[in-house]
């Protein structure tokens, strides 16, 4: 009775004019509709029933896979406990430092130039061998950036990971004696070469690795790999600018360090006729504030200071050379040093040389360097014809070996020495005359370090008295 009086009431309260709400239908699906979803729910049925196999498969795989993983782990993990406290009992070593540097398609040999030779270390460090058992080893190529260190505790593990494979395409990094046994505590690497050059890894080096080979492990031995120090491997191409260490007088300029081939200090040198490392030294000897404006201020105080350095390490030989001219002879060394004078046919110590003789003898120097082709090669012969002076009773022409590769019979022994005359201590490269300072350049031999000896204790076997004391220089 309510519910009717409600109704009643809304429907009072509608205006006369305002249209009743429609009733809302519902709609009954059409057949075609009712088919396609049915049509869908047996196609997925069918599809789910398909794959079901599938997933089961591929879940049943993975956690086999799974399972076995960690089973051999757990079969694993006692050997990985021993081994992380065992150490090795044997070690891999190479015999010396490499040769540096090394080229592509160049044979790699020692710092002495001998092939390699891997030895077997015991714990102390003490070559050992092993009776009996041959020990193939395997040379490979380690990345020069693999460091452990102050330490050489790696793993095999950390070893093997750094082991550097050619590239794509290319030849063997390696080839040669890769493969070599030990018996008797060594081996002899005769045969190996890079194929290709170590710029294309980061680091930019390689470093020689050693290891025993896979499959010939000795049951109860453990021997911990060898690794060489980092080095540059460069193309063969660059061996044709490479600088001789040390360099020799006839080797051209450019072999220096610090004076490129083709480059500015090259170019500069030889418009000045100066082409071997002779013509340097000799302008070095006679005039070195010359050489240094030749050069000019493109180089540095110390690439000027390392290129003289590289220079003066040259072998200077054996020949010697004689300037003469009416009143004085001087003897020069390959590179226009000073290692004798004789004034009047009298032999002069550099401290006998007073002011006026000095002077003299400084330009003689530079007389000697202009006619420097023209000099007489001196043979060593101990005469006084060699050197033409005038004899003065029974004074003997002592002559300055400078290098001990020429000697003479001394007259109170029967031994060979390197007899000389000449030269005194240097004092930092100056020596005092009076009250100035004379460049010893000219005097004192500054390439090859000299051992002096004090003869004041000569006494020949013929009565002549005991020549005044000198310094002498081997």
């Amino acid at each position: 009775m309510a519910g009717k009086r409600l109704l009643d009431e809304s429907s009072s309260c509608r205006e006369p004019d305002e249209p009743a709400a429609p009733k809302r239908m519902r709609t009954t699906p059409s057949f075609a509709a009712v088919i396609g979803e049915v049509v869908m729910v047996k196609s997925l049925q069918r599809f789910m029933s398909s794959l079901e196999p599938l997933v089961r498969r591929v879940v049943s795989e993975e956690v086999e896979r799974g399972l076995r993983h960690s089973a051999r782990s757990l079969r694993r993990e006692p050997s990985l406990q021993i081994r992380a406290v065992e150490t090795s009992t044997l070690t891999l070593s190479f015999s010396k430092m490499l040769s540096l540097p090394v080229f592509t398609a160049s044979k790699i040999e020692d710092i002495e130039s001998n092939p390699l030779q891997i030895f077997l270390l015991d714990t102390e460090g003490v070559p050992t061998t092993l009776p009996d058992h041959p020990i193939k080893v395997e040379i490979v190529v380690i990345d020069g950036d693999f460091s452990m260190g102050d330490s050489d505790n790696w793993t095999t593990d950390q070893f093997n990971s750094k082991i550097v494979r050619e590239r794509t395409g290319k030849r063997p990094l390696l080839t040669g004696d890769v493969n070599v046994t030990i018996r008797d505590g060594s081996a002899t690497i005769a045969d190996l070469s890079f194929t290709d050059n170590s710029s294309w890894i980061r680091s930019r080096k390689f470093r020689l690795g050693a290891r025993v080979a896979p499959g010939s492990i000795i049951q109860g031995v453990m021997i911990r790999e060898a690794m060489t120090e980092a080095f540059i491997v460069k193309d063969h191409r660059g061996e044709l600018y490479k600088k001789h260490h040390p360099p020799s007088l006839e080797d051209e300029v450019w072999r220096l360090d610090k004076i490129g081939k083709g480059g500015a200090f090259h170019r500069k040198l030889a418009s000045d006729g100066i082409h071997t490392v002779q013509d340097l030294l000799k302008l070095w000897v006679v005039d070195s504030a010359k050489l240094r404006k030749i050069l000019g201020g493109g180089m540095s105080e110390k690439t000027w200071e390392a290129t003289i350095k590289h220079a003066k390490t040259c072998v200077l030989g054996t020949k010697l050379y004689i300037f003469r001219e009416p009143q004085y002879s001087l003897i020069f060394n390959s590179i226009c040093q000073v290692v004798g004078t004789f004034i009047h046919g009298q032999f002069y110590t550099t401290r006998d040389l007073t002011e006026v003789h000095m002077a003299h003898v400084e330009q003689l120097i530079r007389e000697a360097y202009m006619q420097w082709n023209s000099l007489q090669e001196w043979n060593g012969e101990v005469n006084e014809n060699a050197l033409q002076p005038p004899v003065t009773g029974d004074m003997e022409v002592q002559y300055l070996n400078y290098h001990p590769d020429i000697a003479r019979l001394n007259h109170h022994d029967t031994s060979l020495i390197a007899d000389t005359f000449l030269l005194e201590m240097p004092n930092h490269g100056e020596m005092v005359y009076g009250d100035r300072l004379q460049n010893s350049t000219y005097f004192n031999p500054q390439i090859v370090n000299t051992n002096a000896y004090n003869t004041s204790d000569y006494s020949s076997d013929d009565g002549d008295s005991t020549p005044p004391p000198r310094v002498y220089f081997s």
